[in-house]
């Protein structure tokens, strides 16, 4: 049996950014999306977590 509608969906998160894709048949980006803390924590220099945390 082939699937001709093979559909992926990727999520990537880590402490300051999540991502989340939505791939046709391994070639075709449907969908991107991202959201992020990184302007959030850019006056500590760095990911703070205590911050990253209430969001």
């Amino acid at each position: 049996m082939e699937d001709q509608n093979t559909r992926i969906l990727a999520i990537e998160t880590s402490c300051d950014e999540t991502a989340a894709a939505v791939i046709a048949d391994g070639t075709s980006i449907l969908s991107n999306v991202v959201a992020s803390q990184v302007e959030l924590h850019a006056r500590y220099g760095g990911v703070f977590p205590e911050v990253a945390s209430r969001r």
